[in-house]
């Protein structure tokens, strides 16, 4: 099991045939997404056109939604790192969720998540 960042999302719907691959070696019978990743991926539409193809791309995977305690390790993550690294909110809250779920993160940017300790990139 793996849970994706937006921008394997993305990639994936631009038909990038690298991602492609490597997403088709990862043994998984089940990806996740964060209900965070979800909006993120929603928010590139620009047309009635590009929500079907959206959705019907995002009902490929098992969406997570965000909890009381994914929002604590959210909360432990930005009081710590914060300062020293300015995460955005939205990669705090996915980097939160594969915590919580224990699930390694498919990612194509590393250096927003490897500070993170406890986390798994793929």
């Amino acid at each position: 099991m793996v849970i994706f960042d937006t921008n394997i999302l993305i990639e994936l719907y631009r038909g990038n045939l690298a991602v492609k691959e490597e997403t088709q070696q990862i043994q998984s019978d089940i990806f996740y997404v964060s209900s965070i990743t979800v909006a993120e991926f929603m928010v590139g539409a620009k047309n009635k056109d590009d929500f079907t193809r959206i959705e019907n791309q995002l009902s490929k995977y098992t969406q997570i939604p965000v909890n009381t305690e994914i929002t604590e390790i959210f909360i432990d993550l930005f009081r710590a790192f914060t300062l020293s690294r300015r995460p955005g909110i939205a990669d705090t809250l996915i980097a939160a969720t594969a915590l919580y779920y224990h699930l390694p993160l498919y990612t194509l940017n590393k250096k927003h998540f490897q500070f993170i300790p406890g986390i798994e990139l793929i």
